[in-house]
């Protein structure tokens, strides 16, 4: 590698330490993680074209009726459900060709690419290029469907290899590698930036899948893709390198200021409840807390979640919107949900 690429791999690795200690620092750390995975899911989804916004999946998710909601945001939920999936695999399994074959199953259930056999490899060629480009006008064509598995057994040696390769350029690499073989149908983008979370997490250089690089290739989309394709074209490898870590680097430093900004508003809305409330606060800062894994809720999941009454529920829920916690989403008398805003704006773009 050269100097360049040295210096940055020092920086990004600089920059994912500060933000594990960052992230340790959060009592109870997964209750946050889920956001920083919704946000990763928002953004590589919406590389591929989707139109959902942060706010669109977690309104779907707390079933809040909304006819112009679009409808791909299911792609998203699936997304999380697939990185969800794959963290929780990656207590008894490594990352192997078998577990992505699972997740893209998974990523694809029900969403755009469905019928295009999710969870299985591809047995046609395929090529990449403008919309109704020929073969011959292709951009890039990948290898043929008897040669993906092959591939495929390959990249997964060399993500399990046991060398002297750093950790972030094996998942620098491991993604391009990925890209390039291109192994499904649809959806390759999106299992290709999942699979650099699950290396990462795997090898212990993240401790958290709470690295949304997937923001900074949005920022930067054309150089995103203009650096693979110099990596097929003319086996630019250190500029791919180059441009991968310096997306580590700056989407570290931002989730370790949203680690911080986190704390910094659990302990204001929390100190805020107990001077504010005094005896009575104990059911409103637990329900404080369970807003960090659900930022918008109803009354019935707020009764659900403390194993409380509906009355009791929505006198606490009354009581946090009068004290500027919560807000009320719909309008509407009944069926009402109230967001943790001043939590999601934390993740806003």
């Amino acid at each position: 590698m050269n100097e360049s690429l040295l210096a940055l791999l020092s920086a990004a690795d600089r920059e994912l330490g500060r933000l594990d200690g960052a992230i340790q620092i959060l009592p109870n750390p997964d209750l946050f993680v889920l956001m920083f995975v919704r946000r990763e899911a928002v953004l590589s989804s919406q590389i591929e074209g989707t139109q959902s916004s942060l706010r669109d999946l977690l309104e779907a998710e707390a079933r809040v009726h909304d006819p112009k909601r679009p409808a791909d945001v299911a792609e998203v939920s699936n997304y999380v459900a697939a990185l969800s999936g794959g963290m929780a695999a990656l207590e008894s399994r490594p990352v192997t060709i078998d577990l992505l074959l699972d997740l893209h199953e998974r990523l694809m259930r029900g969403g755009r690419g469905s019928e295009l056999h999710p969870g299985r490899l591809r047995t046609d060629q395929v090529w990449i290029g403008p919309a109704d480009a020929t073969l011959q006008q292709a951009t890039f064509v990948p290898p043929p469907p008897d040669r993906v598995a092959g591939a495929l057994a390959e990249l997964e040696r060399y993500i399990r290899a046991e060398d002297a390769t750093p950790s972030l350029v094996r998942a620098g690499l491991a993604h391009a590698q990925f890209e390039t073989i291109h192994p499904f149908f649809d959806g390759n983008g999106r299992m290709g930036r999942l699979l650099i979370i699950l290396v990462l997490c795997e090898q212990g250089i993240l401790g958290k899948p709470v690295l949304y690089l997937s923001h900074f290739f949005k920022m930067h989309r054309s150089r995103y893709y203009a650096a693979r394709q110099a990596v097929r074209d003319e086996g630019d490898w250190e500029g791919w390198m180059e441009f991968f870590l310096a997306g580590v680097v700056q989407v570290a430093h931002e989730s370790s200021e949203t680690a911080r900004r986190i704390v910094a508003l659990r302990e204001d809305v929390r100190e805020h409840l107990l001077h504010g409330l005094g005896r009575a606060a104990g059911n409103a800062v637990r329900l404080h807390e369970q807003l960090f894994r659900t930022p918008i809720l109803s009354v019935s999941a707020a009764a659900q979640s403390l194993g409380i009454t509906y009355g009791a529920a929505n006198r606490l829920v009354g009581t946090l919107v009068r004290e500027g916690v919560l807000e009320e989403r719909t309008g509407h008398a009944r069926n009402r949900r109230f967001a943790y805003q001043r939590y999601i704006d934390l993740f806003a773009d």
